[in-house]
């Protein structure tokens, strides 16, 4: 008989650090020690973590987003419990199951732009990859025109649309026929799009590394640039969507139509991975144009029984919980009220998002003692004082919290979309106590950056 998972978990309790350390990242629980995130979490409800203290935790984390709904969300969890429960056949491959239409009907219902057809995959970087080779056929054209610091996924042709070279060192060649251009930056987009060469523009609305906000008229002026050009507006929704910025999708802020909108992480509803690609009719039935080409795109495991229920509850939940109106309300007085701390504090240079995607800047101030101060941790690891604020929010204030991105002086926030205003105050609060620290050169806080300063020349020098 199958041994309990509750009693296998409950057998390795405490071992997780031990096991990851000897069979997987052995270098993910060097950086979580170094930084003393090493917590055993036991439970998990909505916008918290428990860990095996008995200590409550705000996740502004979200599993990169996944949690919009909150983790272990009970509507969620009854519908799957219903699947598992009735026995339904599933993935029979040669037959089209009711729940991947169900799901296709409701999600395309509130895409933006009339798309009309959708493909289903197991993550956001399946996604992505089914944009390209849509879009390659489609146009004809083999271009695909990306934004420096963009992220759009791991595997091999996703990383070759990603603007961090950290992320693409080692694993060349890449795709071919890539180009990388400036983010808000209508001048380049337009130079390469002459061309005539370029299959599509793929852009996430806000980038999710650095979590930058572009001007008010780059995303429907790059959407007509690739109209003029032949090109498609591939809109990568897969962390602003559903909700994640106070719209349900991220380019209704400007009005934009993408050819194609990818998602995935939200729509899992945090259990089951699902991504979907939406996109015109005509660019889904150039590539699906006749019965023998009905089987040259999908994937074994994308229209999986528990994946499809899973987004359906989650768009259910989003829709009954008004999570997208919250998201709105909450996030936007989450960021008014820390744009006020900026010009009272000597590091914080900016705060910027929208809705439950937020980013503190920080950089070198004016006053002398504080830059030198600035400048010593910059040696020793180039936006390294963005630790001095993740690390003493979760130590000290129970906030889940990372920075957005390699090398960079810039803390993110993506809360569950279902936090209130008792977390709303208490994000504040925490924030402008941890960033005030900061102005104590010599204080505590600094004690911290002394010491995550040397852990970062010791790995220099270990390389």
């Amino acid at each position: 008989m199958t041994r309990s998972i509750l009693e296998l978990v409950e057998e390795h309790s405490g071992e997780n650090f031990d096991l990851h350390e000897r069979y997987m990242n052995a270098q993910m629980v060097k950086v979580l020690k170094t930084i003393g995130f090493d917590r055993h979490y036991v439970r998990a409800s909505g916008p918290y973590l428990y860990d095996d203290r008995g200590e409550q935790y705000l996740d502004l984390l979200s599993g990169y987003g996944v949690f919009a709904v909150g983790r272990n969300h009970p509507a969620v969890v009854r519908v799957l419990r219903e699947v598992l429960e009735a026995e339904l056949p599933s993935m029979v491959q040669m037959d089209v199951s009711l729940l991947s239409g169900i799901l296709a009907e409701r999600f395309l219902a509130d895409v933006p732009g009339g798309l009309e057809k959708v493909v289903f995959t197991n993550s956001g970087a399946e996604a992505v990859e089914a944009a390209i080779k849509f879009a390659r056929y489609a146009t004809g054209r083999p271009g695909i025109v990306y934004c420096d610091h963009a992220f759009h996924g791991l595997t091999l042709g996703s990383l070759s649309l990603n603007g961090e070279d950290i992320f693409r060192a080692g694993f060349g060649p890449l795709l071919p026929d890539t180009h990388r251009i400036a983010f808000d930056d209508l001048g380049a987009l337009e130079r390469v799009l002459a061309t005539h060469e370029v299959a599509a523009f793929v852009v996430e609305p806000i980038q999710g590394h650095g979590v930058n906000v572009p001007t008010r008229d780059y995303l429907p002026e790059a959407a007509r640039l690739c109209r003029k050009h032949g090109a498609l507006f591939v809109a990568d929704e897969i962390q602003t969507g559903l909700g994640r910025t106070g719209k349900l999708w991220a380019v209704e802020h400007w009005g934009v139509e993408p050819d194609v909108l990818l998602s995935a992480k939200a729509l899992s509803g945090g259990f089951v991975p699902v991504g979907a690609v939406a996109m015109r009719k005509q660019i889904f039935d150039a590539v699906f144009s006749n019965m023998v080409r009905a089987p040259i795109h999908g994937s074994t495991f994308s229209k999986n029984n528990l994946a499809m229920a899973a987004g359906i509850a989650t768009l259910d939940v989003i829709r009954e919980e008004k999570l997208v109106e919250n998201a709105a309300r909450v996030g936007e007085g989450i960021l008014g009220e820390l744009r006020a701390l900026v010009g009272r504090y000597a590091f914080l240079k900016e705060v910027r998002g929208m809705g439950m995607m937020q980013a503190l800047e920080f950089a070198s101030p004016d006053r002398l003692k504080h830059r030198s101060a600035w400048k010593l941790l910059d040696a020793a690891q180039k936006g390294l004082f963005s630790q001095l604020i993740t690390v003493p929010l979760f130590q000290k204030h129970h906030i889940l919290s990372q920075t957005a991105g390699h090398d960079s002086a810039t803390v993110k926030f993506l809360p569950p979309l279902t936090i209130g205003d008792a977390d709303r105050k208490w994000i504040v609060r925490a924030v402008e106590e941890v960033v005030a620290d900061t102005e104590n050169i010599g204080g505590a806080i600094w004690e911290l950056g002394r010491s995550l300063a040397s852990a970062a020349i010791r790995t220099k020098v270990g390389r």
